[in-house]
């Protein structure tokens, strides 16, 4: 290469900028669209950072507030906010859901078994009651679809996080690629002007090898922050995701305790038996019979027994004749 002809020349002593001044059509359209990705890529790059930072920290907040509280729907209660927070919405969907269901299809406990006593087992076992010890809860049905919403919410977080995450990967995996595209056509534009010309000189070939690679420099500069970036906020993004399914599993557990009414049948039963006057348990143990009569055209009781010379004259006017 002829470097004092170069300078002569009026040549950018600079090898971007020279290599800029011989950049063909074909290399100025290659690092248009890298410039394009460029731009799509620090935009995510800028927003999806703010994001993550902003939801870090407000779940930072809303896990301390959560874990000073005893119960669990209090935040709910005093309809306190932590916007910006994935497991604050996913708290807020799963409190909207059971208010509804203690709305509209509460279980009443009538009763809870006090236990007393003055072991240590007795009065750890009378703490659990107390921490149970709430009226109005709901059906392992209703909690279900408590569950569902949860894990609904769950989801619509994730997703939430990776929104813009194949704008990165696509910079990461095309943008040298693309670069390549750029240079390979350089460099055969160049060979074609050289065999036009039938001349082989480096003093010929410098200015579009030189032009060529510039696009593959602009497309490493796209893919390069970009693989970077990326590789932060997929693991910061997994790290928020495990955390949400733990808050999840951890939230749900605590609801269930709190708000599900988990007796068994024969505990209800036994709590309804229990909790009745024995007047009225004799009356509804005694009313089937009576229906039955009554529903058969007989008496409502048992009428009394028939001295013997009516029960046989009765008989004798039916034909049945004297009993033996």
């Amino acid at each position: 290469m002829n470097i004092p002809l170069l300078l002569a020349e009026g040549a950018p002593t600079n090898a971007i900028g020279f290599a800029w001044k011989h950049l063909t059509k074909e290399g100025f359209a290659t690092i248009l669209a890298l410039l394009v990705v460029s731009i799509f890529s620090w935009t995510v790059i800028i927003s999806k950072a703010r994001q993550l930072a902003r939801a870090r920290k407000a779940a930072k907040k809303f896990f301390a507030e959560y874990r000073a509280t005893r119960d669990p729907f209090e935040i709910f209660r005093a309809k306190k906010q932590f916007d910006g927070a994935p497991a604050y919405e996913l708290y807020i969907t799963g409190a909207e859901e059971l208010a509804y269901h203690l709305k509209n299809n509460p279980v009443q406990v009538v009763a809870i078994k006090r236990l007393s006593g003055t072991s240590p087992t007795d009065n750890f076992a009378e703490t659990d009651m107390l921490a149970r010890s709430i009226s109005t809860k709901i059906s392992r049905a209703s909690f279900d679809s408590v569950q569902v919403a949860l894990e609904r919410a769950s989801s619509e977080q994730a997703l939430a996080l990776e929104t813009g995450m194949i704008i990165l990967s696509t910079a990461v995996a095309g943008g040298p690629f693309i670069g390549l595209f750029g240079t390979v056509w350089g460099v055969m534009e160049t060979f074609s002007g050289i065999g036009r010309a039938g001349s082989a000189s480096l003093t010929a070939m410098a200015p579009g090898v030189a032009a060529a690679l510039l696009a593959t420099v602009a497309g490493l500069s796209v893919a390069i922050p970009a693989m970077f970036a990326y590789n932060y906020m997929v693991t910061t993004i997994r790290g928020i995701t495990q955390e949400l399914d733990a808050f999840s599993a951890e939230y749900a557990t605590a609801l269930e305790h709190k708000y599900v009414d988990n007796r068994s049948l024969v505990d209800e039963l036994r709590e309804a038996l229990d909790n009745r006057p024995k007047e009225d348990l004799f009356n509804s143990l005694s009313a089937p019979v009576l229906r039955s009569s009554t529903a058969e055209g007989g008496p409502a009781s048992l009428p009394p027994p028939l001295p013997a010379s009516e029960l046989w004259q009765e008989q004798e006017e039916k034909g049945a004749g004297a009993p033996a």
